[in-house]
């Protein structure tokens, strides 16, 4: 695991358990993403990381290539108020707006939340593309291989093996 990234294992509770993608491609990569964990408490409690990875730009393919990683948290949030505090975050961390699939300081997507399945003006969970997405499937699979999609009924190291891992690489 990356240094800096590893949280030890606690007694479970009874708050829900989310998936979250982190990403970032622009200014200190690595420093945007340990300052979005960082930003999570006391609302989301981070429980275990992913290895990180840089990736490809997907989307939008002129720009820098991406720092990529997942965590494992709980949270006392409903599904709408986690959205709002992670788009809370992603501004304290810099981020502005751009356009769709462009650079950003860093992107926090909802992968899960346990396993409700959730269609809103706001919000879809999980998230909608995720399993087309080798940048989020590939970090994902190192925290949740056997978490089985609540639609696709696919866990997520099924859903890995059919998409395109070229370009992906763990960074040290």
């Amino acid at each position: 695991m990356f240094q800096g990234f590893n949280i030890p294992t606690f007694e479970p509770s009874n708050m829900p358990i989310i998936y979250l993608a982190l990403g970032t491609n622009l200014g200190d990569r690595l420093a945007n993403l340990r300052a979005a964990i960082d930003s999570f408490s006391p609302s989301i409690v981070h429980r275990q990381s992913s290895r990180v990875y840089e990736t490809p730009p997907w989307g939008y393919t002129d720009q820098p290539a991406f720092l990529n990683m997942a965590v494992k948290c709980e949270t006392d949030l409903d599904a709408e108020s986690l959205l709002k505090r992670l788009k809370q975050i992603e501004v304290q961390v810099g981020r502005e707006q751009s356009f769709r699939w462009g650079p950003r300081q860093i992107d926090i997507d909802i992968l899960f939340y346990d396993d409700l399945v959730l269609e809103s003006e706001s919000l879809v969970i999980p998230h909608p593309r995720l399993h087309e997405r080798a940048f989020v499937l590939v970090p994902l699979a190192d925290i949740a291989p056997d978490y089985v999609h609540p639609v696709f009924k696919k866990t997520v190291t099924e859903l890995l093996l059919k998409v395109d891992r070229t370009g992906i690489r763990h960074r040290l």
